[in-house]
């Protein structure tokens, strides 16, 4: 069964970058779409679509410029780079895969990994 490991995250301050990295295990990603969702309230299914990544490594979907999805050679590893952070970036990170090839809509999504915390200071 597929299992997805995020990592990566933690404190920075404000302006600062980091790198997410989300791992599969047991499979690849390939021949789905991928997701990175932040969670936005205490409520697990409230979480805000921020890339989304077709199952051909095309990004289709970027909440904002600062952020940059990508893939690894291996098909089995996707990352976000974030730069520029802000206060409001802050949240658990959450890597998903799709159902589908290039859909990213949460209820969607039927693997999730167990979320990275970003904390960005001011």
């Amino acid at each position: 069964q597929l299992q997805l490991v995020e990592s990566g995250g933690g404190l920075v301050q404000s302006g600062g970058s980091l790198r997410l990295s989300c791992v599969a295990s047991k499979d690849t990603m390939d021949g789905y779409a991928v997701g990175w969702f932040r969670q936005v309230t205490w409520n697990e299914r409230d979480r805000e679509e921020i890339s989304c990544m077709s199952h051909d490594g095309v990004v289709v979907k970027s909440v904002n410029g600062r952020f940059a999805m990508s893939r690894g050679v291996a098909k089995n590893t996707v990352y976000l780079q974030m730069n520029s952070l802000k206060p409001e970036d802050t949240g658990v990170y959450y890597c998903a895969r799709s159902r589908y090839q290039s859909n990213c809509r949460a209820e969607n999504m039927n693997t999730w990994g167990k979320g990275t915390l970003v904390t960005v200071s001011a």
